[in-house]
């Protein structure tokens, strides 16, 4: 009897392996509806190991198997998307620690999968070239890399977020109606942003806020989660049903959100109500459950001031120095987003 070809034993593995993330996906659905009595925090752990798993093993199976390594990078993205939005979901109830590990962990998979993106693209083919056709003159010196303006700001690797977004601007306006957007519904972020003023219509599922300084923010209906993490001197006129906020300092909040804010690390941060309009944003809010007021903009928990008397890091925002209700609606479309 003839031994089996090695080509169809590496595709009878692959089909093992990809069976095996498969049932790694539905043991971690299991695994979360089967333990309903376990605390937030320990349930969210539990889900967040099972789908690394299930990205590890997808980012694994595209080294072991390279004739299928397209199909798992593709199934390797979308574990790594599963994760970021299991993040964004669980980021109100989770510790300060437990949220970082899982964002850095994130973040790591993500450059993991553009690591393997880039080592399975096909490789350019070996051509023997005419010696005597090879130029003798000295090699020169290869021109200077240009510079980027000093004042660009350049995102950091920690702030590797997903959605599509605003990062990395200067002084700019960056305007969006996400009710017309191909990613519509979706998450998104403002990452690096300096002396900007950002203008979203419409609604999205998560949004992600890292460093911005002295920017003036209007967004429409938050569905779901809104992090906010390292801003200063900023503005910020929004709605959710999440918004947690960590190391904002100097910075106004004009909200309406059905759960009480949560600030860490904060200093000088304000509270004011919701103030922005525009055409269609009533409809926005009722699809996003936002219609009500709740006066949650108001109750804000400070994680590091466990005391009975009222933290010295957030105050309300006077009344005679509230914004008046900022219209957007005439607001254009003028930048695009990266």
């Amino acid at each position: 009897m003839e031994p089996e070809p090695d080509s169809t034993k590496a595709a009878a593995g692959n089909r093992k392996h990809l069976a095996m993330l498969e049932r790694l996906s539905k043991r971690t659905a299991t695994s979360s509806a089967e333990s309903p009595e376990a605390s937030p925090v320990a349930a969210f752990l539990s889900r967040f190991a099972a789908a690394k798993v299930v990205a590890e093993s997808a980012l694994s199976a595209c080294r072991s198997s390279p004739d299928d390594a397209p199909a798992s990078l593709a199934a390797a993205s979308a574990a790594v998307d599963d994760l970021e939005r299991l993040v964004a979901e669980a980021s109100h109830s989770l510790p300060t620690y437990e949220l970082r590990s899982a964002l850095a962990a994130v973040s790591d998979l993500r450059a993991a999968h553009k690591l393997a993106a880039s080592e399975i693209r096909p490789k350019k083919s070996f051509s023997f070239r005419n010696k005597s056709k090879a130029t003798k003159s000295p090699p020169q010196d290869p021109p200077a890399p240009l510079q980027p303006p000093p004042e660009q700001p350049k995102p950091s690797f920690d702030a590797i977020l997903p959605g599509f977004g605003f990062r990395g601007r200067n002084g700019a306006t960056l305007v969006k109606d996400l009710r017309v957007a191909n990613e519509k519904d979706g998450d998104f972020t403002l990452a690096d942003l300096v002396s900007c003023e950002v203008y979203l219509k419409g609604k999205c599922r998560a949004l992600y806020i890292h460093k911005l300084r002295d920017c003036r923010v209007f967004i429409g209906p938050v569905f779901g989660s809104v992090l906010i993490e390292d801003v200063e001197l900023c503005t910020f006129v929004m709605a959710a049903h999440q918004i947690r906020i960590h190391e904002a300092r100097a910075t106004d909040f004009y909200l309406r959100v059905r759960s009480r804010p949560i600030i860490e690390d904060c200093s000088g941060v304000r509270f004011a109500p919701h103030a922005l309009k525009y055409v269609g944003i009533e409809e926005d809010l009722k699809d996003s459950g936002l219609e009500e007021d709740t006066g949650n903009w108001a109750n804000v928990d400070d994680f590091k001031w466990l005391r009975a008397v009222q933290s010295p890091n957030w105050c309300l925002v006077p009344e005679e120095e509230r914004l008046p209700t900022v219209d957007i609606s005439e607001v254009q479309e003028g930048d695009d987003c990266n």
